[in-house]
């Protein structure tokens, strides 16, 4: 990359880094309510289970 000697250019570059930033910013936080959201629903699943599921191995296989 080559770095603008003017100072539209500079202030042009600054912007473009500065937007950058953001939507990485943005992206970790739709990431990390993904994931909790996807915790949430996992921790429901597991304890909507019965208490017996996971008490019994069939040896016979």
């Amino acid at each position: 990359m080559e770095i603008p000697t003017s100072t539209v250019g500079l202030a042009q570059l600054a912007t473009a880094m500065s937007q950058a930033k953001l939507e990485d910013a943005v992206g970790v936080a739709v990431l990390k309510q993904a994931l909790n959201i996807q915790e949430q629903s996992a921790t429901q699943l597991i304890q909507s289970l019965p208490d017996s599921v996971g008490t019994q191995i069939d040896v016979t296989a």
